[in-house]
């Protein structure tokens, strides 16, 4: 319980008031930042989600060739869920609910696709830290020589080199 971690580069950014060193701060398996392959079996819509949003979490180093899976469910689930989203739009109220053959109303197919779809999608958001609620439990991976752990260790603390800390 209590307040929900900040990410390491939101304490960097804020001065880092707790003098957290940026090695605590990013704790945690890293992995070679890497945009993995986009799989074949993705349609048009995955694929161009997948264009959109790999290059982002790159920018962020939180994606790594071992989540080709991950991000593959979160496109096809965007995807799934543009599709129904465009039905429900074609069919205008009729999308919303349908009518049995017994005269009863119940929520339609398309919704019930796009429902489910926006499920999995929430799941892999959180997973990849894509919601603003979600960012505060991912750690980034920052990697090469732009960002050496010592630098940013002084980034963390600047008053280290003068103090000793």
């Amino acid at each position: 319980m209590g307040r929900k971690a900040l990410p390491a580069n939101v304490h960097l950014l804020n001065g880092n008031p707790s003098k957290k060193k940026f090695s605590v701060l990013a704790d945690g398996t890293r992995v070679p930042v890497e945009i993995p392959s986009i799989p074949k079996h993705l349609d048009a819509s995955a694929r161009r989600e997948w264009k959109i949003i790999t290059p982002e979490l790159a920018k962020l180093g939180l994606i790594a060739r071992i989540d080709r899976a991950a991000i593959a469910i979160y496109c096809m689930a965007f995807s799934r869920w543009e599709f129904a989203e465009l039905m429900m739009k074609g069919l205008d109220e009729n999308g919303l609910v349908e009518t049995t053959p017994n005269g009863h109303k119940q929520m339609s197919v398309w919704l019930q696709i796009s429902n489910r779809a926006v499920e999995q999608m929430n799941k892999s958001l959180a997973e990849f830290g894509m919601s603003p609620s979600a960012r505060a439990k991912v750690n980034v991976t920052l990697q090469g020589d732009m960002f050496p752990l010592e630098k940013l260790d002084a980034l963390a603390n600047p008053a280290a080199k003068y103090f000793g800390n």
